[in-house]
Protein backbone atom coordinates (compact mmCIF):
# COMPACT_ATOMS: atom_id res chain seq x y z
CA UNK A 1 0.00 0.00 0.00
CA UNK A 2 1.57 3.78 -0.76
CA UNK A 3 1.88 6.12 1.58
CA UNK A 4 1.00 8.50 -0.26
CA UNK A 5 -2.79 9.67 -1.76
CA UNK A 6 -3.42 9.28 -5.58
CA UNK A 7 -6.17 10.33 -7.74
CA UNK A 8 -8.00 6.85 -6.94
CA UNK A 9 -7.12 6.13 -2.86
CA UNK A 10 -5.97 7.48 0.52
CA UNK A 11 -2.10 6.34 1.55
CA UNK A 12 -1.42 4.36 4.36
CA UNK A 13 -0.61 7.83 6.36
CA UNK A 14 -3.65 8.88 5.46
CA UNK A 15 -5.98 6.22 6.78
CA UNK A 16 -4.35 5.75 9.77
CA UNK A 17 -4.88 9.09 10.56
CA UNK A 18 -8.83 8.90 9.79
CA UNK A 19 -8.78 5.69 11.90
CA UNK A 20 -6.90 6.74 15.01
CA UNK A 21 -8.80 10.48 15.01
CA UNK A 22 -12.08 8.36 15.09
CA UNK A 23 -11.06 6.03 17.30
CA UNK A 24 -9.79 8.77 19.87
CA UNK A 25 -12.85 10.99 19.52
CA UNK A 26 -15.13 8.07 19.71
CA UNK A 27 -13.78 7.09 23.11
CA UNK A 28 -13.46 10.78 23.85
CA UNK A 29 -17.60 10.89 23.91
CA UNK A 30 -18.62 8.86 26.10
CA UNK A 31 -15.65 9.14 28.73
CA UNK A 32 -17.54 13.24 28.89
CA UNK A 33 -21.01 11.41 29.04
CA UNK A 34 -20.78 9.51 32.03
CA UNK A 35 -17.86 12.38 33.66
CA UNK A 36 -20.67 14.83 33.26
CA UNK A 37 -23.32 12.58 34.92
CA UNK A 38 -21.20 12.09 37.77
CA UNK A 39 -20.31 16.00 38.04
CA UNK A 40 -24.28 16.68 38.13
CA UNK A 41 -24.73 14.46 40.89
CA UNK A 42 -21.41 15.51 43.01
CA UNK A 43 -22.91 19.23 42.40
CA UNK A 44 -26.40 18.24 43.32
CA UNK A 45 -27.67 19.29 47.02
CA UNK A 46 -28.06 15.67 48.01
CA UNK A 47 -24.27 14.24 47.14
CA UNK A 48 -22.98 12.65 50.77
CA UNK A 49 -19.35 13.38 49.84
CA UNK A 50 -18.30 9.94 48.69
CA UNK A 51 -15.18 9.55 48.21
CA UNK A 52 -15.57 6.81 45.43
CA UNK A 53 -17.74 8.76 43.49
CA UNK A 54 -15.20 11.96 43.52
CA UNK A 55 -12.16 9.23 42.30
CA UNK A 56 -14.26 8.08 39.56
CA UNK A 57 -15.32 11.36 37.88
CA UNK A 58 -11.60 12.39 38.64
CA UNK A 59 -10.69 9.48 36.98
CA UNK A 60 -13.30 9.62 33.98
CA UNK A 61 -12.53 13.85 33.20
CA UNK A 62 -8.58 12.81 33.31
CA UNK A 63 -8.75 9.97 30.42
CA UNK A 64 -11.57 12.70 28.70
CA UNK A 65 -9.75 15.72 28.52
CA UNK A 66 -5.88 13.55 27.73
CA UNK A 67 -8.23 12.27 25.11
CA UNK A 68 -8.94 14.99 23.72
CA UNK A 69 -5.08 16.73 24.15
CA UNK A 70 -4.27 13.84 21.99
CA UNK A 71 -7.44 14.37 19.16
CA UNK A 72 -6.14 17.95 19.04
CA UNK A 73 -2.26 17.10 18.17
CA UNK A 74 -3.25 14.25 16.09
CA UNK A 75 -6.00 16.76 13.54
CA UNK A 76 -3.28 19.26 13.78
CA UNK A 77 -0.76 16.47 11.68
CA UNK A 78 -3.13 15.00 9.93
CA UNK A 79 -4.83 18.19 8.35
CA UNK A 80 -1.14 19.39 7.69
CA UNK A 81 -1.04 15.98 5.90
CA UNK A 82 -3.81 16.53 3.99
CA UNK A 83 -2.02 19.90 2.31
CA UNK A 84 0.80 18.20 1.25
CA UNK A 85 -1.28 15.38 -0.63
CA UNK A 86 -3.40 14.93 -3.41
CA UNK A 87 -7.24 14.21 -2.88
CA UNK A 88 -9.22 11.63 -4.38
CA UNK A 89 -11.99 12.89 -6.80
CA UNK A 90 -15.23 12.16 -6.07
CA UNK A 91 -17.01 9.03 -7.76
CA UNK A 92 -19.78 10.99 -8.83
CA UNK A 93 -19.07 14.65 -9.30
CA UNK A 94 -22.26 15.32 -11.22
CA UNK A 95 -24.44 15.23 -8.21
CA UNK A 96 -23.87 18.27 -7.52
CA UNK A 97 -25.87 19.21 -4.17
CA UNK A 98 -24.66 15.41 -2.87
CA UNK A 99 -20.69 16.57 -3.66
CA UNK A 100 -21.04 20.17 -1.70
CA UNK A 101 -22.70 18.09 0.93
CA UNK A 102 -20.19 15.76 1.39
CA UNK A 103 -17.01 18.05 0.77
CA UNK A 104 -18.64 20.81 3.10
CA UNK A 105 -19.16 17.36 5.99
CA UNK A 106 -15.79 17.09 5.27
CA UNK A 107 -14.43 20.40 6.25
CA UNK A 108 -16.59 20.58 9.24
CA UNK A 109 -15.12 17.44 10.83
CA UNK A 110 -11.79 18.88 10.29
CA UNK A 111 -12.58 21.93 11.88
CA UNK A 112 -14.45 20.35 14.50
CA UNK A 113 -11.14 18.30 15.08
CA UNK A 114 -9.44 20.90 16.55
CA UNK A 115 -12.46 23.79 17.85
CA UNK A 116 -14.00 21.03 19.90
CA UNK A 117 -10.73 19.93 21.79
CA UNK A 118 -9.53 23.30 21.72
CA UNK A 119 -12.04 24.80 23.47
CA UNK A 120 -12.37 21.97 26.11
CA UNK A 121 -8.57 22.86 26.81
CA UNK A 122 -8.82 26.36 27.03
CA UNK A 123 -12.07 26.31 29.40
CA UNK A 124 -9.85 23.74 31.57
CA UNK A 125 -6.89 25.72 31.56
CA UNK A 126 -8.72 29.20 32.37
CA UNK A 127 -9.99 27.76 35.71
CA UNK A 128 -8.54 25.39 38.78
CA UNK A 129 -9.59 22.63 39.83
CA UNK A 130 -9.35 18.84 39.89
CA UNK A 131 -8.96 16.18 37.18
CA UNK A 132 -5.77 17.11 35.27
CA UNK A 133 -4.07 16.24 31.78
CA UNK A 134 -2.08 13.40 32.06
CA UNK A 135 1.22 14.73 30.44
CA UNK A 136 4.00 16.21 32.35
CA UNK A 137 3.64 19.73 30.52
CA UNK A 138 1.51 21.69 32.95
CA UNK A 139 -2.38 22.37 32.61
CA UNK A 140 -2.00 26.18 31.75
CA UNK A 141 -1.95 27.76 28.07
CA UNK A 142 -0.35 30.74 26.81
CA UNK A 143 -2.34 34.01 27.01
CA UNK A 144 -5.39 31.90 28.61
CA UNK A 145 -5.78 33.45 31.96
CA UNK A 146 -7.78 32.44 35.05
CA UNK A 147 -10.98 33.62 34.81
CA UNK A 148 -14.09 32.53 35.66
CA UNK A 149 -15.61 34.02 32.21
CA UNK A 150 -13.27 32.54 30.03
CA UNK A 151 -13.86 29.32 31.57
CA UNK A 152 -17.57 29.17 31.31
CA UNK A 153 -17.83 30.78 27.86
CA UNK A 154 -15.81 28.34 26.26
CA UNK A 155 -17.52 25.69 28.22
CA UNK A 156 -20.57 26.28 26.63
CA UNK A 157 -18.66 26.36 23.07
CA UNK A 158 -16.83 23.28 23.49
CA UNK A 159 -20.89 21.60 24.22
CA UNK A 160 -22.04 23.19 21.45
CA UNK A 161 -19.19 22.47 19.05
CA UNK A 162 -19.39 18.98 20.63
CA UNK A 163 -22.90 18.56 19.12
CA UNK A 164 -21.99 19.95 15.92
CA UNK A 165 -19.32 17.00 15.86
CA UNK A 166 -21.50 14.66 16.87
CA UNK A 167 -23.84 15.51 14.32
CA UNK A 168 -21.11 15.52 11.34
CA UNK A 169 -20.14 12.13 12.19
CA UNK A 170 -23.52 10.88 11.55
CA UNK A 171 -23.82 12.13 8.73
CA UNK A 172 -20.40 11.24 7.42
CA UNK A 173 -20.90 7.88 8.48
CA UNK A 174 -24.21 7.90 7.24
CA UNK A 175 -22.81 9.12 3.86
CA UNK A 176 -20.51 6.10 3.75
CA UNK A 177 -22.63 3.65 4.49
CA UNK A 178 -25.06 5.29 1.55
CA UNK A 179 -22.47 4.52 -0.97
CA UNK A 180 -21.21 1.50 0.35
CA UNK A 181 -24.67 -0.42 0.45
CA UNK A 182 -27.20 1.91 -1.87
CA UNK A 183 -24.83 2.94 -4.41
CA UNK A 184 -22.53 -0.13 -4.40
CA UNK A 185 -19.32 1.88 -5.29
CA UNK A 186 -15.36 2.42 -3.67
CA UNK A 187 -15.90 5.32 -1.93
CA UNK A 188 -15.96 3.26 1.60
CA UNK A 189 -13.15 1.12 0.33
CA UNK A 190 -10.92 3.53 -0.58
CA UNK A 191 -10.35 4.35 3.37
CA UNK A 192 -10.37 0.69 4.59
CA UNK A 193 -6.67 -0.75 5.04
CA UNK A 194 -5.39 -2.96 2.81
CA UNK A 195 -4.72 -2.87 -1.24
CA UNK A 196 -7.28 -3.03 -4.00
CA UNK A 197 -8.32 -2.36 -7.60
CA UNK A 198 -10.00 0.64 -7.45
CA UNK A 199 -12.36 2.59 -10.51
CA UNK A 200 -11.03 5.60 -11.96
CA UNK A 201 -12.93 9.08 -10.58
CA UNK A 202 -14.04 11.25 -13.29
CA UNK A 203 -12.46 14.04 -14.34
CA UNK A 204 -12.97 17.12 -11.88
CA UNK A 205 -12.85 20.06 -10.11
CA UNK A 206 -12.38 20.80 -6.44
CA UNK A 207 -14.77 24.22 -5.87
CA UNK A 208 -14.42 26.39 -2.49
CA UNK A 209 -17.58 26.54 -1.63
CA UNK A 210 -18.11 23.52 0.55
CA UNK A 211 -15.11 25.09 2.42
CA UNK A 212 -16.79 28.61 2.47
CA UNK A 213 -20.14 26.98 3.72
CA UNK A 214 -18.31 24.22 6.50
CA UNK A 215 -16.82 28.15 7.38
CA UNK A 216 -20.25 29.81 7.34
CA UNK A 217 -21.60 26.96 9.81
CA UNK A 218 -18.44 27.31 12.48
CA UNK A 219 -18.92 30.75 12.46
CA UNK A 220 -22.93 30.13 13.38
CA UNK A 221 -21.71 27.75 16.21
CA UNK A 222 -19.16 29.89 17.72
CA UNK A 223 -21.36 33.06 17.23
CA UNK A 224 -24.22 31.70 18.42
CA UNK A 225 -23.01 29.77 21.24
CA UNK A 226 -21.39 32.67 23.05
CA UNK A 227 -24.28 34.51 22.57
CA UNK A 228 -26.21 31.76 24.61
CA UNK A 229 -23.60 31.84 27.11
CA UNK A 230 -23.85 35.99 27.99
CA UNK A 231 -27.70 35.83 27.20
CA UNK A 232 -27.99 33.19 30.34
CA UNK A 233 -25.58 35.20 32.21
CA UNK A 234 -27.53 37.96 31.73
CA UNK A 235 -30.82 36.42 33.24
CA UNK A 236 -28.92 34.52 35.89
CA UNK A 237 -27.20 38.06 37.38
CA UNK A 238 -29.11 39.18 40.29
CA UNK A 239 -28.64 41.69 42.68
CA UNK A 240 -26.44 41.40 45.23
CA UNK A 241 -26.21 43.54 48.37
CA UNK A 242 -22.64 45.88 48.70
CA UNK A 243 -21.68 44.06 51.74
CA UNK A 244 -18.24 46.02 51.98
CA UNK A 245 -20.06 49.33 52.39
CA UNK A 246 -19.50 50.84 55.95
CA UNK A 247 -21.19 48.97 58.36
CA UNK A 248 -23.24 50.99 60.48
CA UNK A 249 -21.60 51.37 63.80
CA UNK A 250 -17.94 50.43 62.48
CA UNK A 251 -15.03 52.94 63.23
CA UNK A 252 -13.36 52.21 59.59
CA UNK A 253 -14.68 51.78 55.89
CA UNK A 254 -13.23 49.33 53.30
CA UNK A 255 -12.40 50.46 50.49
CA UNK A 256 -11.13 47.91 48.54
CA UNK A 257 -9.94 44.08 49.22
CA UNK A 258 -10.27 40.71 48.85
CA UNK A 259 -11.10 37.51 51.24
CA UNK A 260 -9.65 34.04 49.61
CA UNK A 261 -9.58 30.68 50.09
CA UNK A 262 -7.21 28.04 48.92
CA UNK A 263 -7.48 24.26 49.18
CA UNK A 264 -5.44 21.55 47.77
CA UNK A 265 -7.90 18.76 45.71
CA UNK A 266 -5.85 15.84 43.99
CA UNK A 267 -2.70 17.14 44.93
CA UNK A 268 -3.61 20.74 42.84
CA UNK A 269 -3.92 23.81 44.91
CA UNK A 270 -7.52 25.62 43.83
CA UNK A 271 -7.60 28.96 44.78
CA UNK A 272 -11.01 31.29 44.96
CA UNK A 273 -12.70 34.08 46.81
CA UNK A 274 -15.61 35.80 48.18
CA UNK A 275 -17.20 38.34 46.53
CA UNK A 276 -19.77 39.41 49.21
CA UNK A 277 -18.48 40.24 52.77
CA UNK A 278 -18.40 43.53 54.95
CA UNK A 279 -16.37 43.56 57.92
CA UNK A 280 -17.59 45.98 61.59
CA UNK A 281 -14.13 47.38 62.29
CA UNK A 282 -13.45 49.52 65.62
CA UNK A 283 -9.75 49.87 65.93
CA UNK A 284 -7.31 52.49 67.65
CA UNK A 285 -3.40 52.11 67.51
CA UNK A 286 -2.12 51.06 71.13
CA UNK A 287 0.51 52.78 72.61
CA UNK A 288 2.05 49.26 73.62
CA UNK A 289 1.60 46.02 72.12
CA UNK A 290 -1.76 44.63 73.61
CA UNK A 291 -5.22 44.90 73.12
CA UNK A 292 -6.20 47.55 69.86
CA UNK A 293 -9.81 46.74 68.90
CA UNK A 294 -12.57 44.76 67.74
CA UNK A 295 -13.46 43.17 64.31
CA UNK A 296 -16.83 41.42 63.24
CA UNK A 297 -17.03 39.78 59.49
CA UNK A 298 -19.50 38.81 58.12
CA UNK A 299 -19.43 36.50 54.51
CA UNK A 300 -21.88 35.64 52.11
CA UNK A 301 -21.03 31.89 51.56
CA UNK A 302 -23.17 31.97 47.93
CA UNK A 303 -20.61 34.20 46.61
CA UNK A 304 -17.74 32.21 46.61
CA UNK A 305 -16.05 31.18 43.25
CA UNK A 306 -13.45 28.11 43.30
CA UNK A 307 -12.56 27.23 39.85
CA UNK A 308 -14.59 24.15 38.68
CA UNK A 309 -15.61 22.82 41.91
CA UNK A 310 -17.28 25.76 43.09
CA UNK A 311 -20.77 24.28 42.61
CA UNK A 312 -19.59 21.30 44.94
CA UNK A 313 -18.44 23.15 48.00
CA UNK A 314 -22.00 24.64 47.63
CA UNK A 315 -23.19 20.95 48.25
CA UNK A 316 -24.68 19.62 51.39
CA UNK A 317 -21.34 17.81 52.48
CA UNK A 318 -19.41 20.94 51.68
CA UNK A 319 -20.64 24.90 52.60
CA UNK A 320 -23.89 23.49 52.15
CA UNK A 321 -25.17 26.84 51.29
CA UNK A 322 -28.89 26.71 51.33
CA UNK A 323 -29.18 25.86 54.72
CA UNK A 324 -26.17 27.93 56.04
CA UNK A 325 -25.64 30.93 53.89
CA UNK A 326 -23.48 33.03 55.78
CA UNK A 327 -19.97 32.81 57.36
CA UNK A 328 -18.89 35.12 60.36
CA UNK A 329 -15.41 35.87 62.30
CA UNK A 330 -15.70 37.89 65.45
CA UNK A 331 -12.38 38.55 67.32
CA UNK A 332 -10.41 41.00 69.44
CA UNK A 333 -7.44 42.70 67.66
CA UNK A 334 -4.24 42.13 69.31
CA UNK A 335 -0.85 43.99 68.49
CA UNK A 336 2.04 41.95 68.85
CA UNK A 337 4.69 44.18 67.74
CA UNK A 338 5.18 46.88 65.61
CA UNK A 339 2.99 46.45 62.92
CA UNK A 340 2.65 43.06 63.87
CA UNK A 341 -1.01 42.00 64.83
CA UNK A 342 -3.52 39.01 65.79
CA UNK A 343 -7.30 38.61 65.07
CA UNK A 344 -8.34 36.51 68.37
CA UNK A 345 -11.45 35.10 67.75
CA UNK A 346 -14.06 32.36 66.56
CA UNK A 347 -14.37 31.55 63.04
CA UNK A 348 -18.35 29.95 61.93
CA UNK A 349 -18.98 28.04 59.62
CA UNK A 350 -22.40 25.77 58.84
CA UNK A 351 -23.21 25.18 62.62
CA UNK A 352 -19.66 25.27 63.80
CA UNK A 353 -18.15 27.84 65.79
CA UNK A 354 -14.09 27.00 66.13
CA UNK A 355 -11.45 29.45 68.10
CA UNK A 356 -9.97 31.00 65.56
CA UNK A 357 -6.38 33.27 64.93
CA UNK A 358 -5.98 35.26 62.37
CA UNK A 359 -2.38 36.78 62.40
CA UNK A 360 -1.76 39.79 60.22
CA UNK A 361 0.28 42.85 59.00
CA UNK A 362 -0.88 46.48 60.02
CA UNK A 363 0.65 49.49 57.80
CA UNK A 364 -1.22 52.92 59.09
CA UNK A 365 -0.78 56.22 57.15
CA UNK A 366 -2.84 58.88 58.91
CA UNK A 367 -6.45 57.80 58.88
CA UNK A 368 -5.52 55.13 55.89
CA UNK A 369 -5.00 51.26 57.19
CA UNK A 370 -3.31 48.98 54.46
CA UNK A 371 -3.78 45.05 55.83
CA UNK A 372 -2.52 41.60 54.82
CA UNK A 373 -3.24 38.29 56.62
CA UNK A 374 -2.92 34.71 56.54
CA UNK A 375 -4.29 31.59 58.68
CA UNK A 376 -5.19 28.02 57.94
CA UNK A 377 -8.01 25.85 59.16
CA UNK A 378 -9.18 22.73 59.45
CA UNK A 379 -11.99 21.60 56.97
CA UNK A 380 -13.30 18.80 59.14
CA UNK A 381 -13.23 21.22 62.44
CA UNK A 382 -16.48 22.57 60.59
CA UNK A 383 -18.29 19.33 58.87
CA UNK A 384 -16.93 20.35 55.61
CA UNK A 385 -16.39 17.95 53.42
CA UNK A 386 -16.74 14.85 56.01
CA UNK A 387 -17.15 12.43 53.86
CA UNK A 388 -13.99 12.84 52.27
CA UNK A 389 -11.17 11.36 54.45
CA UNK A 390 -8.38 10.82 52.37
CA UNK A 391 -6.25 13.60 52.27
CA UNK A 392 -5.07 12.55 48.73
CA UNK A 393 -8.35 13.29 47.83
CA UNK A 394 -9.00 16.67 49.31
CA UNK A 395 -6.33 17.93 52.19
CA UNK A 396 -7.73 18.73 55.71
CA UNK A 397 -5.95 22.56 55.96
CA UNK A 398 -7.34 25.61 54.29
CA UNK A 399 -5.32 28.24 53.63
CA UNK A 400 -7.26 31.40 54.36
CA UNK A 401 -6.29 34.98 52.86
CA UNK A 402 -7.45 38.68 53.47
CA UNK A 403 -6.26 41.77 52.26
CA UNK A 404 -8.05 45.22 52.52
CA UNK A 405 -7.44 48.71 52.66
CA UNK A 406 -9.64 50.57 54.80
CA UNK A 407 -10.03 54.28 55.99
CA UNK A 408 -11.02 55.75 59.22
CA UNK A 409 -15.37 56.86 59.04
CA UNK A 410 -15.54 60.83 59.35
Amino acid sequence: MSRQNTDQSYGSITKTFHWLTALLILSAFPLGYFATELAEQIQSSGFDGSQAVIARATLLFSLHKTLGVAVFFTALLRILWAITQEKPGLLHPDRKLEAWAAETAHWVLYGAMVIVPLSGWIHHAATDGFAPIWWPFGQDLPMVPKSELVSKLFSTIHFYAMLLLGAAILAHVAGALKHHVLDKDSTLLRMLPGRRALPQPPAQTHSALPFLSALLVWAGVLAGSSALYFSASDKGTTAAPALRETVEGSGWSVESGSLGIEVVQMGSAVSGSFADWNAKIAFEEPAAPGPAGEVEVTIAIPSLTLGSVTDQAMGADYFDAETYPSATFAAEIVQIEDSQYEARGTLTIRDQTVPTTLPFTLDLEGDTATMSGRTEVNRLDFNVGTGTQDEATLAFGVNITVDLVAHRAQ
